[in-house]
């Protein structure tokens, strides 16, 4: 695991590279930081066959000119450094991905891209806060024990040490999408198509984040692969805390990657529903494909993980049975297209299927 991947020096904002003495954590000066950047978007333009000082692009080349003009004031600021988090960056990358790859698909089917980078943002502001309301209601005790007046708003805003649980994202983003596609007068089945491979691209990436963090984590290993946490971090954490582990233990005992099998399975499905997608006959159906693999996939890994307790006073996870209600929409929504034999694909373009619904 690492929660932090680097830091991003202030006070020499040209230095190439140097530790903090504090934490131990490497990283580059902000004016290098802003280098990079700049050149890796130069790159990017160059291999999508784009001009870097393109009319469109100018306004970004002046962005990164003004940051690195801005940089030379860093060392005046009150702190010296800023950590990059593992799990935020993957969080970002998978996000960025993901919007790409739907984009794309969305242009494909006659929709507008800013349709996408606008639905985006809804399901990026829904999705965190349904994510942390899940994490705070599910472990309300862990969260907030001992703890009164402003510790409970702090504790509840803190996301240091993991604290963001998928489901809650799914249903916060759920929502969200409803009334997305309610207000701009888009099919929901038609987008929910366009946009379920990019959804397991997100949760692939998301996953290694987890894995950076060390939440998410499983049960005992004896397999090749197994990992183990340091003393400190979340798992260590939870297993002294529910007698699991000696806490004078440096270490972890062996554990499921579960974050790594979570990664590749996302991966995996997006390549399938997105294999899936041109064969589709109703839309509708990649969403439906999507909703029952992950379904089943997520439910057994489940047996493998550690860090929930069985719920209802069942032995299945709040995961599993959340799992079981995501299988039922899944099997729902595919035998209502089933149904409507008269409703197949028909080649038109896309924008004759948003029109508006209000």
């Amino acid at each position: 695991m690492r929660q932090t991947l680097l830091r991003i020096f202030l006070d020499e904002p040209w230095t190439l590279w140097k530790t903090d003495a504090a934490t131990g954590y490497p990283g580059p000066g902000i004016g290098i930081a802003v280098l990079v950047l700049a050149a890796l978007w130069v790159v990017i333009q160059l291999i999508r066959k784009r001009s870097p000082l393109a009319e469109e692009q100018r306004s970004s080349l002046l962005l990164f000119v003004g940051g690195l003009i801005a940089v030379n004031f860093a060392p005046n600021l009150p702190f010296v450094s800023f950590p990059v988090f593992g799990y935020g960056f993957m969080l970002l990358v998978g996000f960025l991905t993901a919007v790409k790859m739907a984009e794309r698909r969305a242009m494909r089917e006659g929709l507008e891209p800013t349709v996408i980078m606008d639905l985006a943002f809804w399901l990026l502001i829904a999705g965190i806060g349904g994510a942390r309301l899940f994490y705070l209601v599910q472990y309300a005790d862990r969260v907030f024990k001992g703890k009164q007046g402003f510790e409970l708003i702090a504790a509840a805003l803190n996301l240091s040490q993991g604290g963001l649980v998928l489901f809650g994202g799914l249903l916060g983003g759920a929502a969200a999408y409803f009334l997305f596609c309610y207000r701009r007068g888009i099919h929901p089945l038609q987008l929910g198509d366009i946009a379920t491979p990019s959804i397991f691209v997100g949760i692939g990436f998301g996953r290694i984040g987890c894995l950076l963090n060390g939440c998410c984590y499983g049960g005992r290993c004896e397999l090749p692969w197994a990992i183990t946490f340091p003393q400190g971090s979340v798992p260590w954490q939870a297993m002294v805390q529910r007698g699991f582990l000696d806490p004078e233990s440096t270490a972890t005992f062996a554990l499921h990657p579960t974050q790594i099998y979570s990664s590749i399975n996302a991966f995996l499905l997006a390549w399938v529903v997105t294999a899936y997608y041109p064969r589709r006959r109703h839309e509708g159906e990649t969403f439906a494909l999507g909703c029952i693999l992950y379904s089943i996939t997520r439910f057994t890994i489940e047996y493998l993980r550690n860090d929930e307790l069985g719920q209802f006073g069942t032995s299945l996870t709040i995961s599993q049975w959340v799992s079981i209600g995501i299988l039922i929409t899944g099997l729902g929504v595919l035998a209502t297209l089933n149904g409507r034999r008269d409703e197949k694909l028909s080649g038109t373009p896309a924008t004759s299927v948003t029109a508006n619904r209000r």
